[in-house]
């Protein structure tokens, strides 16, 4: 579906090339390939679109206005609207000038008139990406300013040394990294930072949640494989370790991987390089790993149901996440952060927080950590008031919850009020808790509120909560 083109050239961008017509693209995609950019290609703005979320490092996108399917306006209006801030070079036929002024005022970087000059393209090409450039430095020098370490936000004591750690890492050419911390707690936001400050950062960021993947197709989706080489495989597909090549690969909850797949990563890491499944040739692996886990991997080692050597050779720089609950002066920051990003996603006007409910959000524990906090920051936006979010609009279990120190051992963590509680949203408000801490997973969700997956399934039939 998607058109993998050239080679990777160290310190040139990838240019994505979106236009119905197979000669124009194969014109530009020769030419920039010629002049030392990664080119991949697109015949409609859809492709575009999926191309985009799927693959990043993407460094510019030249698009033609007039295609099927999805014309050029509308796929810059959604690359925006999805967060994409790449910078788009637009394409227009002979009377097309109000459409191309139109996407300029969309957030387009420039256009060009059909038939153009391919060194045209090439002068934009560059102009469009050096601006781009002047902009992510601007960006980068004014969020240094605020407290945490690139989209990782928090100024609490306890983040030094993992920030001591990261700034480190910022020098350090495909690195192989371990974080550890639980769920929600932001691992894989810190994965995208060591990746958006270090060497490759114009090279692709490939991340693999290693706990959805289905078992019988783990190594297939990693290595890749070749036609034929097994029941449903009716054509060639490179893996994800071969998208990522010179930049960097993310394997989130590596404790998930099943052993024999972890023998064949560990083999990949080792030799560095890997083989497509059924396939004979050699392919280089050269790309950074990071790899994350909420599990405790050396309990998991003692358990036998994860490598020794894999965990060995997965840990030579590993760093922990402090959960949100050792860190609740961070709390604000992170209000304010989640209050900015989803009213202006939104389409509303500033919202803001009164003391008593701040003050409540920094007792609670948090069990989901950030998570937790941005899907009730979201939940409040959504549904709450259009001008000051106040303790009364917090969920019960924040707002009926005992400060931790007057919380007993064994005890109710929560305080009963004088005028009473809705016990029914109380209990609502705990299993969406454990079904959001659990990412769904409706077994530890059970766990976590000590009933069963048979009673946790009547709960949520009762208040008609999918998971």
């Amino acid at each position: 579906m998607f058109g993998f083109r050239g080679v990777r050239v160290s310190g040139k961008a990838t240019v994505l090339v979106c236009d119905d017509e197979e000669l124009i693209r194969w014109s530009l995609a020769t030419h920039l390939e010629q002049e030392g950019y990664t080119v991949l290609t697109a015949s409609d703005g859809q492709e575009c679109l999926e191309l985009v979320g799927r693959q990043g490092g993407i460094g510019l996108v030249l698009m033609d206005l007039k295609m099927p399917r999805k014309d050029g306006l509308t796929t810059l209006r959604e690359l925006r609207a999805a967060g994409h801030e790449v910078p788009v070079l637009v394409l227009t036929a002979h009377g097309g000038v109000e459409s191309a002024i139109e996407a300029t005022r969309l957030g387009a970087a420039g256009y060009l008139s059909k038939p153009f000059d391919v060194r045209e393209i090439s002068l934009a090409v560059e102009k469009a990406l050096a601006h781009d450039r002047l902009k992510h430095e601007v960006h980068y020098l004014r969020r240094r300013e605020r407290a945490g370490y690139g989209d990782f936000i928090g100024g609490h004591p306890c983040l030094k040394p993992l920030f001591d750690t990261l700034r480190r890492l910022e020098t350090v050419d495909a690195p192989t990294v371990l974080i550890l911390g639980e769920s929600g707690t932001g691992k894989d936001v810190i994965a995208r930072s060591i990746h958006s400050r270090g060497p490759r950062k114009d090279q692709p960021f490939v991340a693999v949640d290693c706990a959805s993947l289905p078992e019988q197709l783990i190594e297939s989706e990693l290595f890749g494989h070749e036609r034929g080489s097994f029941t449903d495989a009716k054509a060639q597909k490179p893996g994800l370790f071969e998208i990522a090549q010179r930049g960097m690969v993310f394997l989130d909850e590596i404790g998930e991987l099943p052993l024999a797949t972890q023998s064949k990563l560990l083999r990949a890491i080792e030799d560095r390089s890997f083989r497509r499944v059924g396939g004979v040739r050699q392919y280089a692996l050269d790309a950074g790993i990071v790899a994350a886990t909420n599990r405790n991997l050396k309990e998991c080692v003692e358990k036998g149901t994860f490598r020794e050597d894999l965990y060995f050779r997965l840990d030579v720089i590993s760093v922990r996440v402090p959960p949100l609950r050792d860190r609740a002066s961070d709390v604000p920051l992170l209000v304010e952060h989640f209050l900015e990003r989803f009213t202006r996603n939104f389409g509303k006007g500033r919202i803001g927080m009164d003391g008593e409910a701040m003050a409540l959000l920094q007792q609670h524990r948090w069990p989901g950590n950030v998570r937790e906090l941005r899907n009730l920051v979201e939940r409040l936006v959504l549904l709450g008031p259009d001008d000051v979010i106040r303790a009364e609009h917090l969920p019960p279990e924040i707002r009926f919850a005992r400060p931790p120190s007057s919380a007993s051992t064994g005890g109710c963590p929560f305080e009963l009020p004088e005028e009473g509680v809705d016990l029914e949203a109380v209990e609502r408000g705990l299993l969406e808790q454990a079904l959001a801490r659990t990412s769904g997973n409706q077994s530890a969700a059970a766990r976590l509120l000590g009933i069963s997956r048979y009673a946790l399934r009547y709960r949520m039939e009762k208040f008609h909560i999918s998971a």
